[in-house]
């Protein structure tokens, strides 16, 4: 592969940036926030060498992260013609159909979004190429989850599947392909247990360590919804809310716990505190 773009340095940028990198492809990040972008090839190359510690990474592919990762302040920064541009910026439909514009016009042989629930049809509409343009949802964390679920929307071409498919393939994941419907498949099984463990939690059923507990011991998922949704980012899970129980109806609709933890700033890892203290 000749090179590819990320656009939005946050969780899911970091760990698609991550995973091209560190297999052996050229990769440029576009991230606007000064302080996060000084400190994203760093933390990446600290993540690569706990790789190596625990023996899922090459320590040859850790020490050439550094060389093959850049980080850009915008969009038209981009490299012209690359391979793939994946955007990953928040799930504001007005946001990404800037972005994806804007990525567009660097010519990418492929133009990908990474959202887990705005319809790719939606998003098609800004675009000169919708030919060239699908849905590429990773999961959280990038470098440990071995899926890519592609969405094929209404305009997507056969070589553009086809394209995404090796993509994913070069970089050592499985993928899946879905139909353009709201959530697409993992994000409304995903998020449907996401909200039922913040009600359970409301309600008293049980600890957040010990509803995370039982879906980790139980069903052998690698962490719990909660534990995950912190991880993902609560300000997310809520903006994914008022999308699906717009179109879903009540099963959808943000817990109230949710609602109110995002309003008090509570939003999960980034900012150190969610469902569990992350300072510590």
């Amino acid at each position: 592969m000749n090179g590819v773009g990320v656009i939005g340095g946050g969780t899911m940028g970091a760990g698609i940036a991550y995973v091209f990198a560190t297999a052996g492809i050229a990769t440029t990040v576009v991230e606007q926030d000064v302080g996060r972008a000084a400190g994203l090839v760093v933390s990446l190359r600290a993540r690569a060498q706990r790789g190596v510690e625990r023996g899922k990474l090459d320590a040859a592919r850790a020490d050439a992260l550094g060389d093959l990762l850049a980080v850009v302040e915008k969009v038209d920064a981009l490299a012209e013609g690359l391979d793939v541009v994946i955007e990953t910026v928040p799930e504001r439909q007005a946001l990404k159909l800037d972005v994806l514009a804007a990525a567009e016009a660097r010519g990418p042989a492929l133009l990908a979004s990474n959202t887990s629930a705005l319809s790719i049809d939606a998003l098609a509409g800004v675009l000169m190429r919708p030919e060239a343009f699908l849905g590429m949802h990773f999961f959280n964390p990038v470098w440990s989850l071995p899926l890519v679920e592609i969405v094929r929307g209404e305009a997507t071409s056969d070589g553009a599947i086809a394209a995404a498919q090796a993509t994913a393939q070069a970089i050592g994941k499985e993928s899946i392909l879905v139909r353009n419907v709201p959530g697409f498949a993992t994000s409304r099984l995903d998020n449907i247990a996401a909200f039922e463990a913040m009600r359970m939690l409301e309600q008293g059923v049980a600890s957040a360590e010990d509803i995370d507990k039982a879906a980790v011991l139980a069903y052998g998922h690698p962490v719990g919804p909660l534990h995950l949704s912190d991880i993902v980012g609560l300000d997310v899970r809520l903006d994914i809310a008022r999308n699906l129980s717009a179109i879903y109806g009540e099963a959808y609709a943000p817990p109230a716990i949710l609602e109110r933890m995002v309003e008090r700033g509570d939003l999960g890892r980034k900012t150190g505190r969610g469902f569990f203290d992350w300072d510590r």
